[in-house]
């Protein structure tokens, strides 16, 4: 009898892995698809299933379930959100477009979300991931300005900042007000000035470490 060889066994193993790969990203894509139509209880793993081309005994083998589901999902999109807000610190009308870009393209999903939170934990997880990861990131984006004010100013300053630059704004002057782009960027802008006490021109360019105009509040 002939022995399989290691080469051919590895080989074998690699090739099982990435199609069980591409397995599950046919899952969680169809699943997130299917979340951001409808609202979580209406999702069934039959349409997932259909939708990923499996059956729906290969759903709850690989992911135990909707809650499975979620938890896979959101680990995904953290990932996704970091990475599509790595840029240059100081840099903030390059901020704002890509916070808005993202906006564009997940705000209602998000939206969707966070009217959801409080029905399920693995979705609460996620909107509380998101929250500390956009103070975290807004935080590096205004560094430049953010240092140079005292513990107080510097804290109150960034809580203005999280709120310009916060999806219901987006979701206010966007949808609601049904504004364009240029004006939802101009008022980000703007209030984002305002959170630092600082004329909007002052943006442009990073302050000088040591030198600044921002005001700290007395």
């Amino acid at each position: 009898m002939k022995c399989e060889s290691k080469p051919t066994r590895t080989y074998r193993q690699t090739a099982r892995a990435k199609a069980a790969e591409i397995t599950g990203e046919r899952i969680i894509g169809a699943f997130l698809d299917r979340l951001r139509a409808n609202w979580f209880d209406e999702i069934r793993l039959d349409d997932i299933a259909t939708e990923a081309e499996v059956t729906v005994q290969t759903v709850i083998r690989r992911f135990g379930g909707k809650d499975g589901l979620l938890e896979a999902s959101f680990k995904h999109l953290q990932v996704e959100m970091v990475e599509a807000r790595q840029l240059p610190v100081g840099d903030v009308r390059a901020a704002v477009d890509a916070i808005i870009k993202d906006y564009e393209q997940h705000g209602d999903f998000v939206i969707r979300l966070l009217a959801q939170e409080e029905r399920y934990a693995a979705i609460r997880a996620l909107t509380d991931f998101g929250r500390k990861d956009h103070r975290r990131w807004v935080g590096e984006v205004f560094e430049p300005w953010l240092e140079q004010l005292e513990e107080h100013a510097r804290n109150t300053a960034l809580d203005r900042l999280v709120i310009a630059l916060d999806i219901y704004v987006w979701k206010l002057v966007r949808v609601d007000m049904k504004r364009g782009r240029d004006a939802l960027r101009d008022t980000m802008l703007t209030l984002c000035a305002t959170a630092l006490n600082i004329d909007p021109k002052a943006l442009e360019k990073r302050p000088s470490r040591g030198k600044t105009n921002v005001e700290s509040e007395t």
